[in-house]
């Protein structure tokens, strides 16, 4: 993980199955992800976007290096939990991005989870066929 003296600015984000643990650092806006920058981890331009989402909105692009540890889901569900922690460290260096963050919806946890599977039925809700004979 990222060691140094420099001030720092935590948020934890969640969605669905992925927890992120997010730190900004004041700096040029280099993110990197588990180690490995955002390029080589994700592959599809969408999910690098939904990172960034929180700095277009405060107009604070480029100025913040992210520095990220995420776990659980996949890669979509991990891009919504990298959001969400960003929006939630970007409040502890201004909190005037509240209402701009509140407004925008990053500051909710997207809560639609995967449905757990009942005992009786296949999946979720998924019965076996019925046979009338």
């Amino acid at each position: 993980m990222y060691t140094s003296a420099k001030p720092y600015f935590y948020g934890t984000g969640r969605r669905k199955k992925s927890v992120a643990r997010v730190r900004i650092v004041p700096g040029t806006g280099a993110i990197t992800i588990n180690d490995r920058d955002i390029d080589d981890y994700f592959g599809l331009e969408t999910l690098k976007l939904i990172v960034n989402q929180p700095f277009g909105i405060t107009g604070t692009v480029g100025k913040f290096d992210i520095i990220c540890r995420v776990n659980g889901g996949g890669f979509s569900g991990q891009a919504g939990a990298i959001r969400h922690g960003v929006s939630r460290a970007l409040l502890s260096v201004d909190e005037t991005y509240r209402t701009l963050l509140k407004k925008a919806g990053m500051l909710t946890r997207d809560p639609r989870m995967k449905e757990r599977k009942k005992y009786g039925l296949k999946a979720a809700r998924r019965a076996s066929q019925f046979s009338k004979r």
